[in-house]
């Protein structure tokens, strides 16, 4: 009888086309090579200083969580990563961008600008109109995925994807 291998069925965990990939820390391989090659030791989690990787459930990948604070692409998770399933060589540094949904304040006539407040890079403006609530305007060229504004968002509104 031939023997079940759970961590290579694994590798077809996320190949359903309507299912959104995980976001891995930063210089990530592609997602089924990540898969392959990250061991889950954890080693990426205790090094970053800002707290956002967790281990994915249930598997045990380590994945982003901008709730908890934004990525400063520090580099300290690749630096650590013992088998390169992050690897500054291979891999750019990621295509992830924010995403501001209607659930924004300011679709409810809400004035808020948080997330432009937190934008280091300023890839979110609002422009004053007249008789109206200003809404946020994402500039996707210079957003880095940094994720800074995903936590202090009110409503939840924003998300950062690949």
């Amino acid at each position: 009888m031939a023997s079940f291998d759970a961590q290579r069925r694994q590798l077809f965990h996320f190949t359903r086309k309507d299912e959104k990939l995980p976001l891995r820390p930063p210089w990530a391989l592609e997602e089924s090579l990540f898969q392959e090659a990250c061991t889950r030791c954890g080693d990426c989690l205790e090094s970053c200083p800002e707290s956002i990787l967790q281990r994915e459930s249930p598997h045990g990948y380590p994945t982003v969580n901008f709730q908890k604070g934004e990525c400063t692409f520090c580099k300290q998770c690749v630096d650590v990563c013992p088998i390169n399933a992050l690897n500054l060589l291979v891999t750019p540094l990621w295509s992830a961008k924010a995403i501001i949904k209607d659930a924004c304040l300011t679709q409810q006539g809400v004035i808020c600008s948080t997330c432009a407040e937190q934008c280091d890079e300023v890839a979110i403006q609002f422009t004053p109109e007249f008789g109206k609530v200003s809404q946020p305007i994402l500039n996707i060229d210079a957003c880095t995925g940094c994720g800074a504004c995903v936590a202090s968002c009110p409503t939840q509104a924003i998300e950062v994807h690949a």
